[in-house]
């Protein structure tokens, strides 16, 4: 079935939506992995802009909660993610980045395995009894994989703000 913004509304459209979020070919530009392709470990855990999250910072926090919301798919628990809401940067170095940005990646495929399992009938189901934003409950399973997407976007968009704001502190 597809709805009227013109994607399908199953597990593998959610699924694909997920993809382009990380991957690329995303309906608002830029992916997450797009944006995070190429920095440096320093750049990433930079803070060019005060009281800003870094690059780092939002990258394990997307991590975590893609992780939380495959969790969710296959289990049907609402909890917190269990790496923390924002979990803290180890020590800067290249191996930790590219661990960050590989976990990152992997966390896409096991959303879009839980949804391969998830059954279709069921996205339009409510998802927790009560709308609790810190907890992103109160939505339907598919509503929660599209605040999910959007969840990226946002973070995205702060990831291109902070590449810019590195260029001009770095005079790039």
């Amino acid at each position: 079935m597809t709805n009227s913004s013109g994607f399908e509304t199953s597990p593998e459209g959610l699924a694909d939506l997920v993809r382009r979020a990380q991957e690329g070919d995303a309906w608002h530009g830029s992916s997450v992995g797009e944006l995070v392709e190429g920095l440096s470990a320093v750049e990433a855990a930079a803070r060019p802009v005060h009281g800003a999250h870094s690059i780092w910072e939002i990258v394990l926090h997307l991590t975590s909660w893609r992780r939380e919301v495959a969790r969710r798919l296959t289990t049907g628990v609402l909890a917190p993610p269990e790496a923390g809401d924002w979990p803290a940067v180890p020590a800067v170095g290249d191996r930790a980045w590219a661990e960050a940005i590989a976990g990152l990646a992997a966390s896409t495929g096991v959303v879009r395995d839980a949804l391969a399992t998830f059954p279709r009938e069921r996205l339009g189901e409510r998802a927790g009894e009560a709308r609790d934003q810190a907890l992103g409950s109160g939505f339907t399973w598919g509503g929660m994989v599209l605040g999910l997407v959007q969840h990226d976007a946002y973070h995205g968009g702060q990831i291109g703000i902070l590449k810019r704001a590195l260029a001009v502190e770095d005079g790039k």
